[in-house]
């Protein structure tokens, strides 16, 4: 009897400690087979990015061994790992906007002809078409990367990778920024690419991707190994336990629903929002909604329609065009981010690394950026800091964050536990009026689950909220209400116990509208499902 083939991938005790003393990843073994998708989840902290880092040749383990086919294999660069066929789909996509979607697969190994070795663009688009169709992505290797959805340059990106002649490709978080149908279409691809014999390895939070797409999957709890299995094989709640060691309570927990009749008198009035970008396009036009205290007002849209431009308006990052929001009856538009906060607005930025955190900065000065000038943080114009650190372990105790200390830089921190800082130090303000973008992106399951309920404390407490969230499931689960948007316009609105993820997906393609979806969605309204005329009533 022939013995059976060796695992593609398999790591033997593989740890990597950091001279700071963290220990990232602890004795770390698994095996992954040739043409399987396997899963590797964990919170954060937990060491997945690390590990993912190590088979990427980003970071090199301080032991253990990583083999290929059997075969030890040393990766210390990025190109050793692409020379041994490991490939790289990172969550944030590095394409180059203003070349082609053929342009951007084969840059740095470009099929060329005559002797200046010249690009051979028709090859090039032909190679790029037939990889297209070969595993069913939907390309025109024409068309300009800087034109497509989030999804399109996705599949560009996994294309990139396996015209480097990768048989084995990670993908971070990859269903984070796409709709239920784009990651439908991206999961029906995986399959396809992992029955022509290639291996596809999932970083992900999300245990119905698992169920959907994955073979396999691997555990990482405090930089070990906490568990493993076949995907179908155990319950969510089993699964779960794996990634936070303890029983998460049901989704209903933090889920609450409430009939036209509560809604009160607006606390939030918006109207007639919109924005003109410097070329004259409009990237807001005539937003207008309400939303009372103690309701959750959801944001649905595919990323870059206009939300995160709402967003900063509504925060005082950015004036208006056009238009006005108040905070009963008191503008604080257009008049900057100390005036809206001094208004109750607090925010919650959808780029925490760049809007949310001063990465060079200690988690303490992090904490204190947005109340500093205020009691009992600062006295007579001293800032008092046994104070701000009482306030930054406190935040960090109530989040779950995994630092060494609070005095540590916050940059040091996993992108998930920067996150958590980020929404406790919000929470924290007692705002009026929460605009919260993305709030639980990159956060694992036990922790996304605390500042969710955290976020329905804040309402129940009075708060209105708007929430932004890529995750339907959450917006469907925390909202009052849902509006969608497209190309910078609302297109529909939904009592969310009316609808689903598939229905709010067709809309925020922009393929639909519902009718009247450009009246006022007034706190008071009548939300109906899509395909009937809204009934909300005229502005006073």
């Amino acid at each position: 009897m022939s013995a059976s083939p060796p695992p593609v991938l398999a790591l033997q005790g593989v740890s990597k400690l950091y001279a700071n003393g963290t220990l990232a990843n602890d004795n770390v073994s698994l095996a992954i087979m040739a043409g399987e998708i396997h899963a590797i989840i964990g919170e954060n902290g937990a060491g997945k990015s690390t590990l993912m880092k190590l088979l990427y040749g980003l970071e090199q383990p301080s032991s253990g061994r990583i083999l290929l086919d059997g075969n030890p294999l040393s990766l210390r660069h990025p190109g050793d790992a692409i020379a041994a066929g490991i490939g790289l789909v990172p969550q944030h996509l590095q394409l180059l906007p203003s070349f082609t979607v053929a342009q951007n697969i084969v840059l740095g190994c470009e099929p060329t002809r005559g002797w200046g070795q010249l690009l051979d663009r028709r090859r090039a688009e032909e190679q790029v078409g037939a990889a297209a169709q070969r595993f069913g992505f939907a390309l025109d290797p024409q068309a300009l990367a800087g034109e497509l959805s989030v999804g399109e340059q996705q599949r560009v990106e996994i294309l990139k990778a396996l015209h480097r002649g990768a048989r084995i490709i990670m993908l971070d978080e990859p269903s984070a920024v796409l709709t239920p149908q784009e990651a439908d279409s991206l999961f029906a691809s995986l399959r396809k690419m992992a029955a022509q014999g290639l291996t596809v390895i999932l970083i992900t939070h999300k245990i119905n991707e698992i169920r959907a797409v994955c073979d396999r999957f691997t555990v990482l709890r405090g930089g070990r190994v906490s568990g493993a299995g076949n995907a179908h094989d155990l319950g969510d709640e089993a699964i779960s336990t794996m990634i936070v060691g303890y029983a998460l309570p049901p989704a209903s927990a933090v889920r609450r629903r409430r009939g036209d009749s509560d809604r009160g008198i607006p606390l939030v009035r918006a109207r007639g929002l919109s924005v003109r970008r410097a070329d004259g396009r409009i990237a807001l036009g005539n937003v207008s909604f309400d939303i009372a205290a103690g309701e959750i007002l959801g944001v649905a849209g595919v990323e870059g329609n206009g939300q995160d431009i709402l967003a900063q308006v509504l925060a005082g990052l950015r004036a208006p065009s056009q238009g006005r929001a108040e905070i009963d009856g008191d503008e604080f538009t257009g008049r900057g981010v100390r005036n809206a906060r001094t208004r109750g607005v607090a925010a919650i930025p959808e780029d925490r690394l760049h809007d949310g955190a001063a990465p060079a900065m200690s988690i303490v000065d992090n904490v204190i950026a947005v109340d500093y000038h205020k009691p009992p943080l600062s006295q007579h114009g001293w800032l008092d800091m046994t104070a701000a650190r009482s306030l930054a372990r406190g935040i960090m105790e109530r989040c779950r964050v995994t630092a060494s200390a609070a005095d540590a830089a916050i940059g040091t921190l996993s992108g998930g536990n920067m996150q958590k800082i980020v929404l406790g130090r919000e929470i924290a303000t007692a705002p009026r009026f929460l605009i919260a973008s993305q709030p639980t992106r990159g956060v694992d399951i036990g922790a996304a689950q605390a500042l969710r309920q955290q976020m329905c404390d804040l309402r129940d407490n009075g708060a209105a909220i708007l929430l932004v969230s890529a995750d339907l499931d959450e917006l469907l689960a925390l909202s009052d209400r849902i509006m969608v948007m497209a190309q910078g316009e609302i297109v529909a609105h939904f009592a969310a116990n009316e609808t689903g993820p598939a229905e709010l997906g067709r809309y925020m393609t922009g393929s639909l509208r519902a009718g009247g979806a450009d009246a006022l969605l007034t706190s008071s309204c009548t939300p109906s499902i899509a395909g009937r005329q809204l009934q909300d009533r005229a502005p006073a």
